[in-house]
């Protein structure tokens, strides 16, 4: 797949996964992000996720793991969402978060619990005003 190619594909499915709002705001009014946001969504997404070799699902539940063990809130707040319109389910998630307590620390897995309840209430919230929209 050529570059521009695998940048077009990274940048639709970053907005299937994150949301539009998200990525049509994130570091986007910040001139010296830029080469950071095309190396994202280039390899990141049109290299890694666009390939065949897992589903959606588990890059999800791959991703929410791996950003609880690094500790990186913010990203996994972002990714938790993401997994949530993947079709991972709140169990799923909670599983995740459990077997991340053990492997890296009951606080690791008690902050992500926390932030599982937080996005599944606002996803819950949001698709029950999209239904009501329509």
């Amino acid at each position: 797949m050529h570059p521009s190619e695998r940048h077009a594909e990274g940048d639709k499915i970053r907005r299937e996964v994150l949301g539009d709002e998200y990525v049509n705001t994130m570091l986007r009014d910040w001139d010296p992000a830029k080469p950071l946001l095309e190396l994202v969504t280039e390899y990141s997404w049109g290299f890694t996720w666009s390939r065949e070799g897992l589903d959606r699902r588990t890059r999800s539940l791959l991703l929410v793991a791996l950003l609880t063990g690094l500790n990186r809130p913010a990203e996994l707040k972002l990714h938790i969402g993401g997994a949530l319109r993947n079709g991972c389910t709140p169990e799923e998630l909670a599983e995740v978060a459990l077997q991340c307590a053990v492997y890296a620390g009951a606080p690791a897995g008690i902050d992500t619990m926390k932030l599982i309840r937080q996005e599944v209430a606002r996803f819950e919230e949001e698709n029950e005003a999209c239904a009501e929209g329509n």
